[in-house]
């Protein structure tokens, strides 16, 4: 049996009982339930409804009611040489795969960090045994081994126009997908938890932990965004529904440089006794 831990909707082997614990969840970045490790068998007969829509052209969202896990969208990357699906849901009910199917299946699948691979290797095994790209520096949270994943670092272009960029930050291997075509030719970026879309739609922030609250350092949000720095993009597309329709590209240099001034004291609140206010 095929196991998926249901807080963070991530699969694991096939073996008769669940594993003691989720590792993922055991880490300070994520979390197990008050009331303790819980698990459910990862099965085709799952009825979670499936929402889909088009964002964009050749750029398909779809959602999950009632939501699995962490609760992520995910994203269908449609072109000429095959289908991308990014941050795939712990999730293989036919509402799905009927879905992908119908756009012509999938020739990869990518997620930006270790929370969000769901039920990658099922989903690549129902489609042929595409490959499962995952970053060499997060080889050790892989929950469900298998032939299909394929390690990557630095940059590596999984269809034409399609690259997965290594940011680090929330894990070492914590990446964007930067969609060259997206946005008018202008160019779009799918983030994941590597930037979080604020809920002005007008910002972005950068954790280590974002149920527990731990922050990054300076030098990790230096990087994030210097990895992205060369990029052109003018959309960005987060992991939970937000979406920043354009000037991208500013909002996260601005918002790198306000956390830097929030962390290092450059930045302090007007009313703070000892503050000067032009």
């Amino acid at each position: 049996m095929i196991w998926l831990c249901v807080t963070c909707g991530n699969e694991y082997p096939d073996t008769e009982v669940p594993p003691a614990t989720c590792v993922l969840c055991n880490d300070e970045r994520q979390y197990v339930p008050q009331p303790g490790q819980q698990w459910t068998a990862l099965s085709p007969e799952a009825t979670s409804r499936v929402q889909a829509r088009s964002v964009e052209p050749g750029l398909t969202e779809f959602s999950l009611d009632p939501p699995v896990g962490i609760g992520q969208r995910t994203f269908l990357v449609h072109t000429e040489a095959g289908n991308i699906l990014w941050e795939p849901p712990g999730f293989v009910g036919t509402s799905l795969i009927d879905h992908l199917r119908a756009a012509g299946g999938i020739s990869g699948i990518v997620a930006s960090h270790p929370h969000l691979v769901g039920a990658s290797v099922s989903l690549s095994h129902a489609f042929g045994g595409v490959p499962v790209w995952q970053n060499s520096l997060d080889r050790r949270w892989i929950t469900r081994p298998d032939p299909v994943h394929r390690f990557w670092e630095g940059r590596a272009e999984v269809a034409p126009g399609v690259t997965l960029v290594c940011c680090g930050g929330h894990f070492p291997g914590s990446a964007v997908l930067h969609l060259a075509d997206a946005a008018h030719g202008r160019g779009a970026l799918l983030t994941g938890d590597t930037m979080m879309v604020g809920r002005d739609r007008a910002s972005v922030s950068f954790m280590r932990s974002y149920p527990n609250l731990i922050p990054l350092s300076e030098r990790l949000v230096r990087q994030i965004a210097g990895a992205v720095e060369s990029l052109p993009f003018d959309r960005l597309y987060g992991a939970f529904g937000l979406h920043i329709e354009t000037d991208a590209a500013r909002v996260v240099r601005d918002s790198a440089a306000r956390y830097i001034g929030w962390l290092t004291d450059q930045i302090r609140d007007p009313d703070e006794p000892g503050s000067s206010v032009d």
